[in-house]
């Protein structure tokens, strides 16, 4: 398997891994036991593949979001938050187009 292959199968195990336990964390009958249980299964699905470089601020906080939930003891709240700001930062690396972009050059213009 090529770099670019595994990256891709890192990242995408990290993903689901991170918005399991965002689910899980999210719930309103959150309990430690089902957490336990959900960092198992993530822990399973991460050992399948192989941990590569990762380059991008977004992947970086994502593989720490993801360890943080598996081996950091902080509280519900304090996960919640740190998944939010990851959201935060996918959502800048998104970008919207300018539907009418040649409008804008033509009022300045004239």
């Amino acid at each position: 398997m090529n770099d670019k292959a595994k990256r891709v199968k890192y990242l995408r195990a990290l993903e689901k891994a991170a918005n399991r336990f965002a689910l899980a964390l999210k719930k309103e009958d959150f309990s430690d036991s089902i957490f336990a249980s959900s960092i198992e299964q993530n822990l399973k699905l991460l050992n399948k593949c192989e941990p590569v470089y990762l380059d991008s601020t977004y992947s970086k906080e994502l593989e720490n979001f993801v360890n943080l939930c598996c081996f950091s003891q902080l509280d519900r709240f304090e996960l919640i938050s740190k998944f939010n700001t990851l959201e935060k930062i996918k959502k800048q690396n998104q970008y919207k187009k300018t539907k009418h972009k040649n409008q804008l050059y033509d009022n300045l213009f004239s």
